[in-house]
């Protein structure tokens, strides 16, 4: 419990600011006892209407910890934009350079069964008019955080011009290789300062295959293969299995971090409350290290609850079900 509670303190000192670019989707979820197979039509529960997007979810997770967030982006000209941008507002998020755009905003089809898995089909919307002109445009807001949280549901010269522009200005990049592209722009590799992915995601950006055991990883050979490529800070994380955080530039070049169990009733989002922890904590002068093993509890806490931004905690929330 001690260790726990040591973990859990850094909750309370986070304060940074942070720059988060990308998509915002409304996320239309159905809940069924199981997946379907290809082909199969199976019987699911109410239609929900849940806020979402990989960039909204991790910008509304950062902030509800208690980051000062200001989300990059683009809404549509329908109802949904209202919906998006009044949630993010609610979470904290400073929504003020979001642009409209004619046309839908992004939405995402999901979903989960009893076991808390899920499936997604995403359709950009408005997130494809997040142009580089547009991010040209907030260069002098972007470059005024300390960390710039960047994924792949936007134009990948938009991604790569903003990390450009905050790297050259000394803003930590933090790249989420997601929705995975095997093949990154190398202006982009160059200008990102750490690489966040997911177990199977890092095998298939390495070319290796997905081990039975992961304690059996040559986790030592992964950080040679991604400085090689030009990661020298990375984070992988394992599912239910905690995460690994890969660090080329110091001593301590492999560092397990435990996960945290739960009874899970929905993993939709909860990569992203972990990326956002990442980048509420690395804003807030924490060590990469440190900011990994807190956002393990962040997304264990998120798997607890229904959607994404919506199962997301607030400090007191969080303490309240780890310390207990």
């Amino acid at each position: 419990m001690a260790k726990v509670q040591e973990d859990l303190r850094a909750l309370d000192r986070l304060h940074g600011t942070v720059a988060v670019v990308g998509s915002m989707n409304v996320d239309y979820t159905i809940t069924t006892p199981r997946l379907p197979e290809p082909g199969e039509t199976v019987t699911g529960g109410p239609l929900e209407l849940l806020p979402g997007g990989k960039s909204g979810n991790q910008a509304a997770a950062a902030a509800l910890l208690g980051a000062q967030v200001r989300m990059f982006g683009a809404v549509g000209s329908d109802a949904n934009a209202v919906f998006l941008l009044n949630h993010l507002n609610a979470a904290g998020v400073d929504v003020s350079q979001i642009k409209r755009v004619d046309g839908p905003s992004g939405l995402t089809v999901i979903t989960v069964d009893d076991a808390g898995e899920n499936t997604i089909v995403y359709s950009a919307g408005s997130n494809a008019q997040v142009d580089v002109e547009y991010a040209l445009s907030k260069s002098e807001e972007l470059t005024s955080a300390s960390v710039l949280g960047l994924c792949l549901e936007s134009p990948i010269e938009t991604v790569t011009q903003c990390a450009r522009l905050c790297h050259d200005a000394g803003v930590t990049v933090l790249l989420n290789n997601s929705p995975f592209r095997a093949q990154l722009p190398q202006e982009l590799i160059d200008h990102a300062d750490i690489l966040l992915v997911n177990e199977v995601e890092m095998t298939q950006l390495l070319g290796v295959e997905e081990p039975d055991d992961w304690d059996a990883f040559d986790w030592d050979d992964a950080v040679n293969r991604l400085a090689a490529m030009g990661f020298r800070q990375s984070v992988v994380t394992l599912g239910g299995d905690g995460s690994m955080v890969l660090d080329a530039t110091c001593s301590q070049r492999v560092t397990r971090i435990d996960p945290v169990h739960v009874k899970a009733l929905d993993t939709t989002g909860c990569g992203d409350s972990f990326m956002g922890t990442i980048l509420a904590a690395l804003a807030s002068g924490q060590s990469l290290q440190k900011a990994a093993r807190l956002a393990s509890y962040v997304s264990a806490y998120a798997a607890t609850g229904r959607g994404a931004q919506a199962s997301y905690g607030t400090p007191a929330q969080i303490k309240a079900m780890f310390e207990e």
